[in-house]
């Protein structure tokens, strides 16, 4: 198209002839993730809420098959699934050995599983919801960069009945069944969903002559149980079991989907969790929530380590055969009590909201490893507790403005020992909060500004090569200022949100490796954390969803990025100079955009295509990713209860990496040259989803 003809399209796009609007206006959506819930609209600040219909339309398993639909988030792949994730250009990309803290909070029916992003399963999930930014007075240590939620669906007084199943490329099939409804009629309410969900993923193993050594196996069970006790009290029960059985088998020598490891790994997890909520209001002016969770997760991670088998290459080529395997026990526990005003306890003059909370969690995580190259197993534990004292006044300016400050007061402790003689004890005391300001300058548009501080606790390195000042590593601050607005445009057809933000990292904790070179040539990395920079991370996120009709919606979002390090400075002498340099993990845009048609009273067809910038892998070297797009569509028929589903992902099989490593040799056949290695993204994959609602 000829850019002089772009105005003319536009006007026409925009004519008021052009696609009269039949009444057709968006629902309020309510999100859960603060304090109280509220209408997305009118929540300061920048969130994404991705809601079963978008799961289902592209036969979304985990999380990472949807995560690209929000600007500004990225993932880190390194398994079988995406298990780190990064908003704004921080979080974690990986772990080894070493214990972790994570940037991202990840909270599944109010579960933390943060260091356990492979939990995220999708079925029988109602919606999730991306909060950007430090979320310190909420969640505190785990929510630097910010947090994502999942939330499954309630029980009700209805019978519900959901049945999918799916089949589709890859011998990837799965069958889902849950059910909910009245246990005792308005006052014990059930539900319970099982789904499995399998894969012989995309892999080729050419030396074992099999296609499933990067299969997926992934049993979820949820239930859910809600008392009505009273007009005043609730109570909820939660469980949640996951049984993952999946292999990890997809580095290569030559960046292919053909493998030649003779001992392929594991990416494996069995979880038992639960979590129980009571919401009473004690009075018209009094409202008390509690809290109580626990979870125990066994989790194996391994993989070949030389992606090759023996007999590959010649002695003289100086080849080596070394298996890694880590095996972790993580045990969390966490309570929490929530003191909130009602519409009676207003506060100063009936001006002011109030919320008062205390928060205490326990996690214990056991490492064993096996490694080739160890003379025996390595064994650490890593106990943390921390208590946390809270609170939040939205105070009433006037009929428009609201002033919103939050604080968040948290006692961390640590212990690290492990059987190297490795004993470091930790304690600090960390402090987090908000203000903030909402302008409400009418029903249709909101004005928001806010200066929030996160932090992250500091942590351990483990390995015993290490100087003795690079054992541990402090805590990192983040300040952050963000403005936005949030608008409803022709009588609530067209919603666009904005948010601009600044973001200023102190004492930045850097993931770096060092590499050595062994004497049989194989290469050794240690990875390591530090406070080695200063970073600043600058950008905005830019959402438009716009109902043309009863029959047509548009969707689009944009996030832009510049994550950068201010100062670096890598311990490691001769090491590649940073500074100013953009940060890992970081693409400086991200995109969605997308459209849904309602075809008569039976079909849908949807399709969209989202995109990401170039991002580097890793702050130890100049590897980088390639930019990349990717189509996704469906169309759907749907008669009564039944709906039938043909639905495809990346549809022109656009091939792009989801993890990397740079600035090494691996490969004996060309003298361990020093070049880029990739795991690469999901191919295009077609299927056929039927599924029956009650």
């Amino acid at each position: 198209m000829k850019l002089k003809s772009i105005p003319a399209v536009l006007a026409a796009l925009l004519s008021a002839n052009a696609f009269a609007n039949d009444t057709a206006t968006f629902e309020p959506i309510v999100v859960n993730s603060d304090f109280r819930p509220s209408e997305i609209q009118k929540t300061p600040t920048s969130i994404t809420r991705i809601d079963e219909d978008a799961i289902q339309a592209r036969s979304a398993q985990h999380i990472e098959d949807v995560l690209n639909m929000a600007p500004n988030v990225n993932m880190s792949n390194g398994g079988s699934r995406a298990h780190y994730f990064q908003i704004r250009g921080m979080g974690e990309r990986s772990q080894f050995k070493s214990p972790l803290n994570p940037s991202v909070g990840l909270i599944i029916d109010d579960m933390d599983f943060s260091r356990s992003g492979g939990s995220a399963t999708l079925f029988d999930i109602d919606h999730i919801e991306i909060l950007r930014g430090p979320q310190g007075t909420r969640f505190g240590a785990n929510a630097l960069a910010g947090v994502i939620n999942l939330q499954s669906k309630e029980p009700t007084n209805d019978l519900d009945i959901h049945f999918e199943s799916t089949l589709a490329k890859y011998d990837t099939r799965s069958i889902g069944l849950a059910v909910g409804g009245p246990l005792i009629d308005n006052t014990l309410l059930g539900r319970i969903a099982l789904h499995s969900n399998k894969s012989d993923g995309y892999i080729k193993n050419k030396y074992l002559h099999r296609d499933n050594t990067n299969n997926r196996d992934e049993t979820t069970i949820r239930t859910s149980l809600k008392w009505l006790a009273s007009d005043n009290l609730t109570v909820s029960l939660k469980y949640l079991h996951l049984n993952i059985d999946n292999r990890y088998d997809a580095f290569t020598f030559d960046n292919s989907r053909n493998t030649l490891s003779d001992e392929p790994g594991t990416d494996a997890q069995k979880t038992n969790a639960f979590s129980l909520r009571t919401d009473w209001d004690i009075s018209t002016a009094i409202r008390l929530e509690s809290i109580a969770t626990h979870s125990k997760s066994d989790l194996e991670y391994s993989y070949d380590e030389d992606w090759s088998y023996n007999g590959q290459f010649d002695a003289s080529l100086f080849p080596y055969s070394s298996f890694d395997e880590y095996k972790r026990d993580r045990d969390n526990n966490s309570i929490e009590f929530r003191l909130l005003s009602n519409k009676e306890g207003r506060i100063f003059n009936n001006s002011t909201d109030w919320l008062v909370g205390v928060y205490h969690a326990q996690q214990d995580e056991d490492l064993e490893r096996n490694y080739t190259y160890l003379s025996s197993v390595f064994t650490s534990s890593y106990d943390t507790k921390n208590t946390a004292l809270f609170g939040q006044l939205d105070t009433g300016l006037s009929d428009k403005l609201t002033m919103i400050t939050g604080l968040r007061i948290e006692y961390w402790n640590a212990d690290y020992k492990d059987s190297e003689n490795l004993n470091i004890d930790s304690d600090e005391t960390l402090y987090g909060g908000k203000l903030g300001f909402n302008y409400q300058v009418n029903n249709d548009q909101m004005l928001y500004t806010s200066l929030s501080r996160g932090y992250k606790a500091g942590g351990v390195n483990t390995d015993g090569t290490l100087p003795t000042n690079a054992r541990d590593f402090d805590t990192e601050y983040l300040w952050n200022l963000e403005a936005g607005i949030k608008s409803l445009w022709l009588d609530g057809a067209l919603k666009t949100n904005l948010s601009v933000f600044y973001a200023k990292r102190k004492d930045q904790q850097v993931k770096s490796s060092l590499l050595t070179v062994r004497p049989d040539l194989s290469t050794e990395f240690v990875d390591y954390l530090s406070n080695a920079a200063k970073g600043k991370n600058i950008g905005l996120e830019a959402e438009v969803d716009w109902l043309v009709n009863s029959d047509w919606r548009l969707f689009a979002n944009v996030g832009l990025l510049r994550a950068t390090f201010d100062e670096f400075d890598n311990p490691k002498p001769g090491s590649l100079d940073v500074n100013g340099r953009r940060q890992a993990h970081a693409p400086n845009y991200q995109f969605a955009a997308g459209t849904e048609v309602y075809i008569g009273q039976n079909w849908t067809a949807r399709a969209n295509i989202e995109g990401k910038d170039e991002f580097y892998f890793s702050n130890r070297h100049n590897a980088k990713s390639n930019s990349y797009a990717l189509v996704n569509a469906s169309i759907e028929y749907a008669i009564k209860s039944w709906r039938i589903n043909l639905w495809g992902r990346n549809l022109f099989d656009k091939e792009y990496a989801v993890r990397g490593f740079g600035s090494f040799g691996n490969n004996p056949g060309n003298g361990y040259t020093t070049e880029t290695y990739v795991q690469k993204g999901e191919p295009r994959i077609i299927g056929l989803s039927v599924s029956y609602d009650y």
